[in-house]
């Protein structure tokens, strides 16, 4: 791990939710409920990349499923906690920022990130780290990931954090413009989403989706 904290990408978060996100019942739920069926319908294949995986709850089940996992935390304390419990295992602990991935291209089979994205406080930030794992991800290599839906209580619940929720109507052409194909998009309570990096011409790179507005501002 790195000395120097990375640039931020992704807010904070308020003591009720760091609570939450650590307890055996989140991990139990998005261990259960969430991971099952993203994996259902994608192949991780030996090396994965995690973004954001704060307490690690969705680690502990990732890592048992393919060969070699590597998870990037912006927050230096988490990643520290997550380096120490996985020492001398097969999972790599990074600090950094999921908008500014320091791997080459076509470095993972496989890229993941759960219940994260609402944290990153613009639209242009989010789409920045999906364009980043489609850049690290191999042809032919499977995006898989899960947010919460915008309600009340949750906007209530992330009181004194980042809580920036993303519509789940315009996920599917956000992920087509930046190059994946075979894309499944879910919502069920919980939005959750699968999509592939082409094995054909064209799956080299993507420019990130402006921010709504953008141009019109430019």
């Amino acid at each position: 791990m790195g000395s120097a904290g990375p640039v931020r990408s992704v807010g904070g978060m308020n003591e009720n939710h760091a609570r939450v996100c650590s307890s055996p019942e989140w991990a139990a739920y998005i261990q259960g409920e969430i991971l099952p069926s993203l994996t259902d319908q994608a192949d991780l294949g030996d090396d994965m990349l995690e973004i954001g995986p704060g307490p690690g709850a969705a680690t502990e089940w990732l890592r048992h499923r393919v060969k070699r996992l590597t998870v990037l935390e912006v927050d230096d304390e988490a990643a520290g906690k997550l380096a120490d419990r996985y020492a001398g295992g097969n999972v790599e602990v990074a600090v950094g920022s999921g908008a500014k991935l320091g791997y080459p291209d076509g470095s993972f089979d496989s890229v993941g990130c759960f219940t994260m994205l609402h944290h990153v406080p613009t639209v242009a930030l989010q789409n920045k780290i999906l364009a980043e794992a489609f850049r690290v991800l191999r042809p032919g290599g499977m995006l898989i990931g899960s947010d919460s839906l915008a309600s009340n209580d949750l906007r209530h619940f992330h009181s004194g954090d980042t809580y920036n929720p993303i519509e789940p109507a315009p996920v599917l052409g956000r992920l087509q413009t930046l190059g994946f194909d075979k894309i499944t998009v879910m919502v069920d309570g919980i939005l959750k989403f699968v999509a592939r990096k082409p094995t054909g011409p064209g799956a080299c790179g993507a420019e990130p989706v402006p921010e709504p507005g953008a141009e019109a501002a430019a």
